[in-house]
């Protein structure tokens, strides 16, 4: 059977309207090697707002999106504006069960930032462009992603404003001062990318194989 790939669905705002989606992009890119797309609602609607301001999901919800998880056999993190508590529960769970994760721009800073992370902002539009490629990632020799695609130095698109400025997870991926990739070698697949994979697979070799690999992991 095809591996189902669960998608944390992001809130957007529509003609005046909040809609849950996933950039098309994304599903098509796990079907086109061989997955399943599975969208994963946030499940709460009258929500606990701690004195920061953030969301919190209770206990209740965090079981129920459990079950989700162990629904899915790989999980994608995707970009947006923004993570939230639901991914860090999502990012905590699936880092215990060792189901093979994704992240995607911000899903990638909620990795780093569930790790005894720092997130922080980018002064420069340097990053957040939306050119086929927009600068060059030094990937670190004998990570994860070195083993996917056999190569130290690469091009990659870029589009972000925020980016991680510490984490516990092994940072492997950098442009200048800035983290790039992050993940964790010995857990199946446990791999944050800051740039987008999605919009690369049809010209790119190098991000085909990373998403290959996460395919395979979760088969």
């Amino acid at each position: 059977m095809k591996p189902i790939i669960g998608i944390l669905l992001r809130e957007k705002e529509y003609e005046n309207r909040n809609i849950m989606g996933v950039n098309k992009e994304i599903s098509d890119m796990i079907i086109k090697f061989g997955g399943i797309p599975l969208g994963i609602f946030p499940n709460y609607l009258e929500n606990f707002i701690d004195n920061q301001n953030q969301i919190k999901m209770n206990n209740e919800q965090i079981e129920e999106i459990k079950k989700i998880i162990d629904f899915c056999n790989g999980i994608i993190l995707p970009g947006g504006n923004d993570f939230y508590d639901i991914d860090l529960n999502i990012i905590k769970y699936v880092y215990d069960k060792d189901i093979p994760c994704l992240g995607i721009c911000a899903g990638m800073q909620a990795m780093g930032f569930n790790f005894n992370g720092k997130i922080g902002h980018i002064n420069n539009n340097k990053h957040n462009k939306k050119n086929n490629y927009v600068h060059s990632v030094n990937i670190k020799k004998y990570s994860k992603i070195y083993n996917i695609i056999k190569k130290s130095y690469i091009l990659v698109n870029s589009r972000h404003n925020d980016c991680i400025v510490y984490t516990d997870l092994d940072i492997v991926g950098k442009c200048d001062d800035v983290i790039e990739a992050i993940e964790d070698k010995k857990k199946k697949f446990f791999i944050g990318l800051q740039w987008h994979p999605e919009s690369m697979i049809l010209y790119d070799e190098n991000n085909k194989k990373i998403i290959e690999e996460f395919i395979i992991k979760a088969s």
